[in-house]
């Protein structure tokens, strides 16, 4: 499990559907150390606070091996690290076999699996495709967020160590296949209300999604 690239980058204007905003999604890749804090990279800084960045999203990771997928179906030669907005740019850490609460030392610092990503417009405005939300839900190359348990500074080349995982726990794929799937089972769900660490939003939708299977009972 290794960190392929630290990419980092500032907000900036971006114009889609007719309007202009500010994105955050822009990343590069850098060389050397960075130092890793509570809520961000140095270096690195999101426009909207409400859906991006702070504690439970401090780091985005996408997994290297997604890239062949994406590069096939959406041909493009200057497509570098950190194309999806993604800080860490990951090796061996696929969605299928990350949880919810599993630790891991890279570098001098320690984090924390939290969520799933959901894409919002800005990832469509991005790669200027109306339909690049639609593909990338569906092709469930989410990928997921790191909160910070200690502050250190990483660099591309260290190596994930897995310190612990959550005895009730759901892996990223599971809980993003619960978040976004149209049809769930019910036992699916119910194992959803004790992964404890799972946030408590995502733990409401959820338990709207368990009362409407009932209700259909």
């Amino acid at each position: 499990m290794k960190l392929v690239s630290v990419n980092v980058g500032l907000p900036r204007l971006l114009t889609w559907g007719g309007a202009t905003f500010k994105t955050g999604i822009f990343k590069n890749a850098v060389d050397g150390r960075v130092t890793l804090r509570t809520t961000n990279l140095d270096g690195d800084r999101q426009a909207d606070l409400s859906v991006h960045g702070g504690p439970n999203k401090a780091v985005y990771c996408y997994p290297s091996e997604h890239y062949p997928a994406w590069n096939a179906e959406i041909p493009d030669p200057a497509r570098t690290w950190g194309a999806f907005g993604e800080n860490f740019t990951t090796e061996d850490l696929l969605e299928t076999d990350v949880s919810i609460g599993d630790r891991y030392r890279v570098g001098s610092a320690m984090v924390s699996v939290t969520t799933p990503r959901l894409p919002c417009f800005k990832l469509a405005a991005k790669f200027q495709r109306d339909d690049m939300i639609e593909r990338f839900v569906r092709s469930g190359r989410c990928g997921f967020y790191f909160s910070v348990v200690e502050e250190g500074e990483v660099g591309a080349g260290d190596e994930f160590e897995l310190l612990g995982r959550e005895d009730l726990t759901l892996t990223i794929a599971e809980v993003n296949r619960l978040y976004t799937a149209r049809s769930l089972d019910r036992e699916s769900l119910q194992r959803s209300l004790y992964v404890r660490l799972l946030p408590e939003s995502w733990r409401d939708r959820f338990r709207a999604r368990l009362a409407d299977i009932d209700a259909h009972i």
